[in-house]
């Protein structure tokens, strides 16, 4: 396979591309509404589910199904904001551990899962590293200075000193070993370039040129793009926030910055030991060593988050659209979820509007395959974060509605090899099977969650119900855990089935909940044909289905595996 962001294509001799090579990029077929029918669709016609076909604001259209991320801060740590956040379409929490002590991000979890409480919808809890990142270092009289044009600055490993227009700390220790003249540096989030001119290792000092006019102030980012740079997986801080924070309060997901390599991945589980043992890593591609590795971390890791501030630091602008487009097409194909973070709907954090190509932005990462999209000071330090959840779930509803989903699970089914894996041959037939019968829902009865997650691989029309059964014998199973960390799989709703599930309606309402459970006490192919139909009345329940539906059950009991057609009474 090559490199993410290798972009040449085949040509034969004669010039022709050749047929062999198949076109990247997104799934969407750009010539279906002209198939479909003679007469020309309005341009704006997206389907039954699109606005166009419901103009009226106060028609509820279905749930998206993209997962939506949101950074919790200033603004959106009181339980009035996060009841309403919740209801808008947060699906996962992201702490962001770059800033605020642990007691200040216990207060905000507190009130999260007071507001999960009081709503009864899921949330899933992400802590994100602050990692081992490069920063500049405290200036004289604490004040910014003011870097000329052209001026020569030294750039000293030397991190104590305080420093001002002729001289900069940098933490980095290796700096002068590592970089060579002629290389670039970038300084907070790309505002200011330096040009390195030469090096002195014994010293620790650089002198780069300044390429532009720009203020600089304390603790900024600094980037060296294409330098494999000689730093810890995690940081003293990062073990810290882990094992005293994540593991404490049962996170459900580590977003790890700044991932190099598949082994990094393995470490961080080490560090997390047997306690955080059902934590899921998402491994944060920022840097060149990690789209190197891609392949690697993709499958060692739970999930990849397409980081793009950092990342685009280190690659060239044009491209990042590259990136982001191959490493959700990697991620998809090997059923791992992806997020696609930064800047997103950046001017919401000052207006009650998006911009145009921020609206433009979002509704391509759905269309390229993404499984999450997140919010960070949007929903964190931003005026508007309600409306900025609002905002992206309706973008991302509609690009949904714009898919077409049979087309993707052809694409995705030409990437497996044969033979499959079994469970993996059972979730693509469910999909499959859907598609054929137009079945409304599949239902996957779940203990770990891996048949939802290969289900929702493959893309389907169909939306996904992910029943988590409780165990009453089982202590070590946490069935809310489990349905938690299916929240960043695209197109997944998951419930807790409670242990009187395994009992038919009639067995409860003759015997009693505690009689009749006591004669399902292991799941058997009775238990699971209970626990669909209570799936499936609850579905009903919630609005998923109506009465006529049909709907797909997948499971795996006592090693069989099931599939089942059910038409919703």
């Amino acid at each position: 396979m090559g490199g993410i962001l290798r972009n040449d294509r085949s040509f034969s001799s004669g010039g022709a591309p050749s047929p062999k090579k198949a076109r990247l990029g997104s799934f969407v077929d750009l010539s279906r509404g002209a198939r479909e029918s003679s007469a020309k669709p309005h341009v704006l016609d997206n389907g039954v589910n699109g606005r166009h076909a419901n103009p009226n604001e106060d028609v509820e259209l279905p749930k998206q199904k993209t997962n939506i991320i949101c950074t919790l801060g200033p603004v959106s740590r009181d339980i009035v904001t996060l009841e309403a956040m919740l209801r808008a379409g947060m699906r996962v929490a992201r702490f962001n551990f770059s800033h605020g002590s642990h007691e200040y991000h216990q207060e905000t979890l507190d009130v999260l899962r007071m507001a999960c409480d009081n709503t009864g919808i899921f949330c899933a809890v992400l802590l994100d590293t602050k990692g081992p990142e490069i920063r500049t270092g405290m200036l004289e009289n604490g004040e910014p200075v003011m870097l000329e044009k052209d001026s020569r600055v030294v750039l000293t490993t030397d991190y104590k000193m305080k420093g001002n227009a002729q001289t900069i700390a940098v933490s980095y220790p290796c700096l002068a070993r590592d970089v060579a003249p002629g290389q670039t540096i970038l300084c907070a989030d790309g505002s200011i370039t330096f040009t390195v001119i030469s090096c002195d290792a014994k010293k620790g000092t650089v002198t780069v040129n300044c390429e532009n006019a720009a203020k600089l102030g304390e603790r900024k980012n600094m980037n060296l793009p294409g330098v494999c740079v000689d730093l810890p997986t995690i940081t003293e801080k990062d073990r810290d926030d882990l094992l005293n924070w994540g593991v404490k309060n049962k996170v459900d997901f580590v977003a790890a910055s700044f991932v190099r390599k598949g082994s990094d991945v393995d470490y961080i589980r080490e560090v997390l030991g047997d306690a955080g043992k059902t934590i899921h890593i998402i491994a944060k591609v920022e840097n060149m060593e990690g789209l190197d590795n891609f392949d690697d971390i993709v499958s060692r890791s739970d999930g990849v988050m397409v980081a793009r501030g950092d990342l685009g630091m280190e690659i060239h602008l044009e491209q990042i659209f590259l990136a982001q487009k191959r490493m959700i097409k990697r991620c998809n194909e090997a059923g791992k979820p992806v997020v696609t973070a930064t800047q997103m709907l950046e001017s919401m954090t000052g207006a009650p509007r998006p911009t145009r190509a921020e609206a433009t932005d979002v509704a391509n990462a759905v269309l390229d395959g993404t499984d999450g999209v997140m919010l960070s000071g949007e929903t964190a330090a931003g005026a508007y974060p309600v409306e900025a959840v609002k905002v992206m779930a309706g973008i991302c509803r509609e690009a949904e509605a714009y898919i077409d989903n049979n087309a993707v699970f052809q694409k995705l089914m030409s990437k497996q090899t044969i033979p499959m894996p079994l469970l993996e041959s059972l979730s693509s037939s469910a999909v499959r099977t859907a598609h054929k019968v137009g079945a409304q829902l599949i239902v996957c009865l779940a203990k770990s969650g891996n048949t939802a997650r290969l289900v929702a691989k493959y893309r389907p029309y169909a939306q996904i119900l992910a029943v988590c059964i409780e165990d009453p014998f089982d202590q070590s199973w946490d069935a809310h855990a489990a349905s938690r960390r299916l929240l960043l799989c695209r197109g997944v709703r998951a419930i807790v089935a409670p242990a009187s599930w395994r009992a038919s309606t009639e067995e409860i309402v003759k015997d009693g909940e505690a009689a009749a459970m006591s004669k399902h006490n292991d799941l058997t192919v009775n238990e699971s044909k209970n626990l669909l139909q209570n799936a499936l009345n609850a579905a009903k329940e919630m609005g998923m289905v109506q009465t006529g539906d049909i709907a797909v059950g997948v499971h795996r009991i006592l090693g069989d595996s099931i599939l089942k057609i059910v038409e919703i009474q």
